[in-house]
């Protein structure tokens, strides 16, 4: 186990013991890493961990929270909107394939960095895809990805990026956050996928982590309102 991994473990049994209280502030960074005997980077990327667990949130210039709805949270783990599965590894039966429309490499802008966790100076793939599945259009992908996490070609792109980033390159991803909004459709919409200005599209919002924590993934992926849909596995008895 990871020393981020141990941390936010520790971090989450206090949350659940009600050692910090629903809504409640956590130390700042540099207390935990005081309180922890580690640096502010295995702070962050224990925080991190508890991000995409749904039980705590940050808010810039403020810190980082506990969620007031963390249990609620915590029944819901492991619904597949919570899982990095991928377009390929969620239609295991289907023909999926890929039409690329944009492969370039540029430095990354402050949003990009925040969610990445990089400097301004590391360079990062750009990425738009329309994907379809059994040839139907099923919906179009804005990527940014740093270039260390492995090298992108058009030839990946055509095919699964998790599948090449596993299988290939050997790398284990572990987690995802992921903010799920409904929209009316922008011209990038109707360019993609043929949909209509103004129609509904739902979106989602993503960041995926490494084993090591690591962001490696800063996308926005875009349905049409006729295959657009979130499934969750509800349990109530627990």
């Amino acid at each position: 186990m990871y020393k981020y991994q141990e941390i936010s473990e520790k971090i989450r049994k206090k949350i659940l013991m009600g050692n910090y209280k629903a809504g409640s502030l956590l130390p700042d960074q540099n207390q935990l890493a005081e309180d922890f005997n580690t640096t502010r980077i295995t702070i962050r990327k224990a925080i991190q961990a508890l991000i995409i667990e749904g039980l705590v949130y940050t808010k810039r210039g403020a810190g980082t929270f506990v969620r007031k709805d963390y249990l609620q949270n915590l029944d819901d783990m492991g619904s597949q909107i919570d899982k990095p599965l991928g377009t390929t590894a969620t239609h295991p039966d289907k023909d999926v394939s890929s039409k690329v429309l944009l492969l370039d490499a540029r430095l990354p802008s402050k949003v990009e960095q925040e969610g990445l966790m990089i400097s301004p100076t590391d360079p990062v793939y750009v990425i738009e895809r329309v994907r379809f599945v059994d040839g139907e259009l099923f919906g179009w992908e804005h990527t940014i990805m740093p270039t260390q996490v492995a090298p992108i070609t058009m030839d990946v792109l055509k095919n699964s990026i998790y599948r090449y980033l596993t299988q290939k390159c050997h790398l284990t991803i572990s987690g995802s956050h992921r903010i799920v909004v409904a929209a009316k459709a922008t011209q990038k919409d109707v360019e993609a996928m043929g949909v209509a200005i103004g129609e509904p599209v739902l979106i989602i919002k993503q960041v995926s982590y490494l084993e090591d924590g690591e962001p490696f993934e800063f996308s926005e992926s875009h349905f049409p309102y006729q295959t657009g849909k979130v499934i969750a596995d509800i349990n109530l008895n627990k």
